[in-house]
Formats: structure tokens, sequence, C-alpha cells
């Protein structure tokens, strides 16, 4: 069983067990979070698909740590003029694991 979410504006395929990186949370270390965001479920040979969302569909995780991404490097340069100009990024994130996906249908 596995289901599609919704959040921070990307969609995560997620199942029992799996650990997701998404987008910061401002949640404790072993904080539990609901994403109500439920686009898809599938069940063995059966999948529910929702206009958006599927309603009455929630899956529980808790929130294993946070952290940065590695880093992102940005260079810019124009040719002949003597610009160049370097920057660095590295992305704040949250890791969550999934516990249990709850659908109501």
């Amino acid at each position: 069983m596995y289901a599609i979410v919704e959040n921070g504006g990307k969609q995560y395929k997620v199942s029992h067990g799996k650990t997701i990186k998404v987008e910061k949370l401002s949640l404790e270390r072993g904080a539990e979070f609901i994403l109500d965001k439920v686009l898809m479920i599938t069940k063995e040979d059966d999948s529910i698909c929702g206009a958006p969302y599927v309603s009455g569909a929630k899956v529980i995780a808790s929130v294993e740590d946070t952290g940065k991404a590695r880093k992102v490097i940005v260079y810019k340069q124009r040719p002949r003029k003597g610009y160049r100009k370097l920057r660095g990024h590295r992305q704040p994130y949250t890791s969550l694991k999934i516990k249990e996906i709850v659908f109501g249908g």
C-alpha cells in the first residue's frame, strides 16, 4: 500500500516505514505530523484518486530529524566583462518517517 501526498508544493510517494525529506517544519524531534493532502491511495490492485484530494484520507508521520541538504553552488559570469559571482546555498529540510496511512473508505 502506498499513497501520493502533497506538502510544500511538492508531491511524495510514501509507504509504511519509508523516510522522506520535506521542506523545513517548525516541529520538535519525535513530534507527530499529519499529511492530509492525499492525492492518491493504492492498495494491492485497487487505487483511489482524489479530485483534487481523497476525502477522509491522511498519512501519519513522525519527525525524525532536521538539517540542511548538500551545498548547491550558484556561479554567474559575464564573458569579457570581468563579472564573476559565486554563491552557495544549503536548503533546510525535515526528515519524516511514515507511521501509518489512514483511509476511511
